[in-house]
């Protein structure tokens, strides 16, 4: 009963923390460009990271590892977040969450070719609602203009990204230690995308306010650093499947953060696209749960 309520208690925590920080991005782009943005928060996400694997112990082994380290620092960081934050920065942060967390979806398709997992009539009802959500939303955003259009897409390159990324670590989780692949991934990651940042933006556009430092501090101190720790435990624990159950949690909470202090403005149309999408998200996550329940 304590480890459920554990569980539970990570859980909640985790999804609040990962739906709160669309909210959280989006003030902080009122004043960094979103290449810095990306690249700043992420490598002082990586460097707190690397300060727990160095903690932990364990061995990086750079030599071995290091090809690893860069395939997941370019698709679950550069790409990802990279393309996360011009999601942002082009739609409103709840519609950018539905459209990320997208991913789950995408990973059901990915796994079935890559990872050989069955594809059960639940997870294929459940991607089939998101996929016509997707549609529903992309129909809105031809009438919203060419900035909307281009932020939809930002939002599903992230996702199909993060996919591919989180495949990848799948099949390779057992061959390094992931302390410090997550260290190295988001500390490569984040370099790359300041280089990148001072190539093509400019640092003197930042403005350092008090606002623009909480959002860096929120983003990068809980949204990278305790987001991670708490899905470490949760995975060395051998609760991360129920963790997953609740992904549809995620853009629920951004939606209703963007709301609240935001005020941002959801249509009809973009509603039940987002709706759509949430369901097939929970749908797609739901047979993990139950695999997880008869299972103990």
């Amino acid at each position: 009963m304590i480890r459920i309520r554990t569980t539970v208690m990570y859980s909640v925590l985790l999804i609040l923390i990962w739906g709160t920080a669309f909210s959280v991005i989006k003030i902080g782009l009122e004043y960094v460009p979103p290449i810095l943005f990306s690249g700043i928060r992420t490598i002082l996400g990586g460097l707190f990271l690397l300060a727990i694997a160095l903690n932990r112990g364990g061995k990086a082994d750079f030599r071995k590892n290091g090809k690893i380290f860069g395939i997941s620092a370019f698709f679950n960081v550069v790409l990802f977040i990279g393309l996360q934050t011009f999601a942002v920065a082009y739609l409103t942060s709840g519609l950018a969450a539905v459209l990320i967390y997208m991913q789950p979806i995408i990973v059901g398709i990915l796994a079935k070719y890559w990872l050989k997992e069955s594809l059960s009539p639940l997870k294929l009802a459940g991607l089939m609602l998101g996929f016509l959500g997707v549609i529903v939303i992309s129909m809105a955003g031809i009438s919203n203009g060419e900035i909307f259009v281009t932020g939809i897409c930002m939002g599903l390159a992230s996702a199909c990204a993060w996919a591919i990324g989180t495949v990848y670590l799948k099949n390779v989780q057992d061959t390094v230690d992931i302390p410090w692949l997550l260290a190295a991934q988001f500390t490569f990651g984040g370099l790359v995308l300041i280089v990148a940042g001072l190539f093509f933006e400019n640092w003197s556009a930042i403005e350092w306010t008090i606002s623009f430092g909480v959002s860096l501090l929120y983003t990068s101190v809980i949204g990278i650093m305790v987001s991670w720790m708490l899905w470490l435990k949760l995975i060395h624990s051998g609760d991360a499947t129920v963790a997953s159950a609740y992904t549809f949690g995620v853009p629920l909470v951004s939606i209703a953060a963007g709301i609240l202090y935001l005020d941002e403005k959801i249509s009809f149309t973009l509603f039940l696209g987002s709706a759509l999408i949430v369901v097939g998200i929970y749908l797609v996550n739901r047979r993990k749960s139950l695999k997880t329940e008869s299972t103990t």
